[in-house]
């Protein structure tokens, strides 16, 4: 299939073109530098209001679909990654209303036919993405909180959705029977996840973003300070505690999650020098952290972390990620580092936990996806002006004030690719 799909190279000219519209071009200046390995390749214009507040995204490969959580705009973007254009938007979101707690939409995720996607007003709303628009919400689906649903993540058949509500005091997590590819939307709640109270500290410092990881068959949660760890640690500003990283079964979900347990692989994992907000998992069962001064001004590397065995590594050179992402096309990860010492990158990671490279981004660029198909990386870039973008790269990125989806690509062996990929499905 891989063979079949159109280079992103070949695309690039002629959407440059398109984009900038007889103005100034997409990909120039400090955020698409000459001598990386990941080019910045064209630019995704987002129509209505300028994108100065969004989200998670998320991609569906085998749709060829981008998803961006664009609060702007109060709906979820579609971008179509075999053109590189914008297709559709879901709409029905309560939008920015000047507070991150309760805005939305938030955090994204699909499996065949259907997207999920969290909102303000603290509820999962599921989409069809085979109807029109009229019709594609599907359910609205409260979480029983004042605050908004955020990251998500689902399991490789789909059947399972763990969603977080991580501003909530205190934060916890929603474990849903999902869709998976059934035809019809069935989703309900089966279980909430919390912390055990003595490990969160009483400002709630939040869940963060889920990973699946289909070996152990366990979900992997951020959790960006854990009280006591380590031992007589502040978890309040100035805070000096590291963070964790929550263990869920889905199939026997702990109503109140304690300290780690090896017996049932579950319960909370103490991290040391990682405050994590991302996740995402790589090869041979590696979770990358994507750790953040934002939690712990002292913790500043990226970590990765083996899901069997616990062992870790850290990444010096790159920190202050949000969402981060292991793209199989070319085995390599990718980070949204928004709180980067000198301003917010695109962070590239190879396979075994190497940085190669940091790409300068707009203020405020925390988002990141990947097609694995098409090597496509996407960077939601933010528009200029108060709240948004106070420097050039964005405009450089975009070739436009108003912000776009900035799009990278990284030219890999496409038969070794496949190679992976099939192994990897195989093992999965």
């Amino acid at each position: 299939m891989l063979a079949t799909l159109r280079s992103p190279y070949l695309l690039a000219g002629a959407v440059a073109l398109a984009m900038s519209g007889g103005a100034f071009a997409a990909c120039t200046g400090p955020g698409a530098p000459a001598n990386t390995q990941t080019k910045c390749l064209t630019a995704v214009a987002i129509p209505g209001s300028p994108l100065k507040s969004y989200d998670i995204s998320f991609v569906n490969p085998r749709r060829a679909e981008y998803y961006l959580a664009d609060r702007s705009n109060k709906g979820v973007d579609v971008i179509n990654t075999d053109s590189l254009t914008f297709k559709r938007r879901l709409g029905g979101f309560v939008g920015f209303t000047g507070s991150n707690d309760t805005s939305g939409p938030d955090g994204v995720v699909t499996h065949g036919r259907w997207l999920y996607a969290g909102d303000g007003d603290s509820t999962l709303k599921v989409f069809d993405l085979n109807r029109p628009d009229a019709s594609a919400l599907q359910q609205t689906l409260s979480t029983r909180g004042a605050t908004r649903v955020d990251e998500m993540d689902l399991t490789t058949d789909g059947e399972f959705l763990l969603a977080v509500n991580n501003a909530e005091n205190p934060p916890y997590a929603t474990l849903f029977a999902a869709n998976g590819d059934r035809g019809f939307s069935a989703v309900q709640e089966l279980a909430r996840v919390t912390i055990r109270s003595d490990m969160v500290p009483s400002i709630g410092l939040s869940i963060e973003q889920p990973a699946w990881e289909p070996k152990t068959q366990r979900f992997y949660v951020s959790v960006p300070v854990i009280a006591n760890n380590p031992p007589g640690c502040s978890p309040t500003p100035p805070v000096t505690c590291d963070g964790g990283l929550l263990v869920v079964d889905p199939k026997n979900p702990d109503a109140i999650a304690g300290p780690f347990n090896p017996a049932t692989n579950t319960g909370v994992v103490l991290l040391h020098g990682c405050g994590p907000n991302g996740a995402t998992v790589g090869p041979h069962s590696n979770v990358l952290l994507g750790c953040t001064t934002a939690n712990n001004p002292n913790d500043k590397i990226t970590q990765v972390i083996n899901a069997k065995t616990k062992n870790y590594a850290d990444i010096a050179g790159i920190v202050g990620s949000d969402e981060v992402w292991f793209n199989k096309g070319d085995g390599r990860y990718y980070t949204g580092s928004n709180r980067q010492p000198g301003g917010a990158v695109l962070g590239v990671i190879d396979g075994t936990s190497v940085l190669i490279e940091t790409i300068p981004q707009s203020s405020g660029s925390h988002s990141v996806a990947a097609d694995s198909q098409r090597n496509l990386i996407f960077v939601p870039e933010s528009a200029q002006g108060a709240g948004g973008d106070n420097t050039t790269v964005g405009a450089g990125i975009c070739g436009t004030l108003n912000g776009c989806v900035g799009v990278y690509g990284h030219h890999a062996r496409r038969d070794h690719d496949r190679d992976r990929d099939d192994r990897e499905d195989r093992d999965d």
